[in-house]
């Protein structure tokens, strides 16, 4: 049944400045050729258009609906859902499901930037102050359906030692001259002139158990391998989600929870908008930065500082900020237990010791030298080098100090990138200074803000597809509702065009 409203009763029932009608306004203004490309242009036309789909759809987001069915429900009960689709027939739960799934895939990310574009034109964003943070977000998958990656090594190593055993017998058993298990069980299943039998009260040849067990073994290698080419760097994944890895979640960690698959979600954030998504498989936010801001460069959100938490520190990230000429306020990991006073009492750490800068040498609080002794490279998982050097103690025997020093049998080392200080001290710098406090205030307040609202206000805490790409166009498609209803609230609140909040100097 398709209803529409007249449109002089939705006046009286749906007011000017609903967020209902901002969203209309705002979808009428954009291209969605991308989105008519995702369509099969010689298939049957769609019962919905694509348009008041996009619009349906973000609209449920909006009010926190996600259900595909209670999507569909909406549409035949709610007036605002009726008023979007003006006319076209509600939507079944399996239409909207393939439209979010599979047309919104293709082109959700060119949506998504055509919304931030708009906003910049409309004075909302300046691309000047970006503030980044990430949580996990549980994947939809079973969290009994882990696959670990030193598991698969362990049983794969085993698997090899039997077969290095085992088919120089079989070999020998049976006169082939073959190294290649594939191939020594095709010439077995030559020599097969008997049907095989199977169930109870049936006794198998030695042939048949032979060709069984080289026929489970090579299943088995498949699947390892297989196995491994999944991992993609990585130490888990789901079997029900690949792209899923298992990790901690964010709200789990206060209750020694255990591992669930999930993914990390990283937002790029200014004047209150996100402007930026990442969905990462990768644990560690210091690997998810770069991506995030090579991404966001891609559809012109080219920022001039970054903000960001200890989290994301690392000499790749500042040598990457560095590069662009881009300022970046990184907090680094050791500035809260620094201002501790357990922290400046330890001798033990290098921060307590003095330096020389010209003969290159520590010396520790006992009075001992730390000389440098070689200069090395160290790769991280991403495969940036750093420079690395060693120092070593002179003589640490007979030192009182010793047990609280090292725990090394020989004399104290230390390993240092020389770099990596220096850039540690300069972010230091920036994020204690007057623009530094503003800035790490707002992104407390902004970045971290937006991941409050969407999983206790929108109550979005595990995605319901699954696949790495629709996880991505899920979150994309949460993130554009958020902005939509982040610019309604501020219009409602007179604050348009305001991109920091300022310190309370009362």
């Amino acid at each position: 049944m398709q209803l529409k409203i007249d449109e002089s009763f939705a006046e009286k029932v749906i007011p000017a400045d609903d967020s209902v009608r901002l969203l209309d306004r705002v979808i009428e203004e954009m291209d969605l050729q991308a989105l008519m490309r995702a369509y099969d242009p010689h298939g049957r036309p769609p019962a919905t258009p694509p348009r008041t789909m996009l619009k349906i759809v973000l609209y449920a987001s909006m009010e926190h609906i996600y259900s595909s069915r209670k999507i569909q429900s909406s549409c035949e009960r709610d007036i605002n859902f009726i008023w979007l689709l003006d006319g076209a027939p509600a939507p079944s739960h399996f239409e909207i499901a393939r439209f979010r799934s599979r047309r919104l895939a293709q082109c959700a990310e060119e949506l998504f930037s055509q919304l931030v574009k708009k906003l910049y034109e409309m004075g909302e964003i300046q691309f000047a102050h970006l503030f980044v943070d990430g949580t996990k977000i549980e994947a939809n998958a079973n969290k009994y359906s882990f696959v670990w990656k030193k598991s698969t090594n362990k049983y794969e190593a085993r698997l090899d030692a039997k077969l290095e055993k085992l088919l120089p017998s079989y070999c020998e058993k049976y006169g082939i001259m073959t190294g290649e298990l594939g191939e020594l069980l095709a010439q077995l299943e030559a020599m097969v002139d008997f049907p095989f039998v199977h169930g109870r009260g049936k006794r198998k040849s030695e042939l048949q158990r032979d060709i069984e067990l080289i026929r489970e073994f090579i299943t088995r290698k498949a699947k390892y391998q297989r196995y491994n080419e999944t991992f993609q760097g990585r130490n888990s994944f789901s079997k029900t989600d690949p792209d899923a890895t298992f990790m901690h979640m964010k709200e789990d960690h206060m209750r020694n929870a255990q591992l669930k698959p999930g993914y990390n979600v990283q937002f790029g954030v200014e004047g209150e908008y996100i402007t930026g998504v990442l969905v990462s498989s990768e644990r560690s936010d210091q690997l998810t930065l770069i991506p995030l801001m090579e991404q966001m460069q891609g559809y012109g959100a080219d920022y001039e500082d970054v903000t960001a938490d200890a989290g994301y520190e690392s000499e790749e990230n500042y040598s990457w900020f560095e590069a662009q000429q881009k300022p970046c306020y990184i907090k680094p990991q050791n500035y809260e237990r620094s201002k501790t006073k357990k922290f400046k009492s330890n001798m033990a750490l290098r921060e307590n010791m003095a330096y020389d800068a010209e003969k290159d040498e520590y010396t520790c609080q006992a009075g001992q030298t730390l000389r440098a002794k070689y200069v090395g490279k160290r790769a991280s998982k991403s495969g940036f080098e750093s420079e690395i050097t060693y120092y070593e103690c002179d003589d640490c025997s007979g030192c009182p100090f010793k047990k609280t020093c090292t725990r090394a049998k020989g004399n104290r080392q230390i390993r240092i990138s020389k770099r990596f200080i220096e850039q540690r001290a300069a972010s230091l710098a920036r994020i204690t200074s007057e623009q530094g406090i503003l800035l790490r205030m707002n992104r407390s307040i902004q970045s971290e803000g937006a991941f409050g609202v969407i999983k206790q206000d929108y109550g979005f805490r595990q995605f319901l597809l699954r696949g790495q790409k629709k996880v991505t166009t899920e979150i994309l498609l949460l993130a554009m509702a958020y902005n939509i209803n982040k610019l309604h609230a501020k219009i409602q609140q007179n604050r348009t065009g305001t991109q920091l909040f300022e310190k309370d100097t009362a």
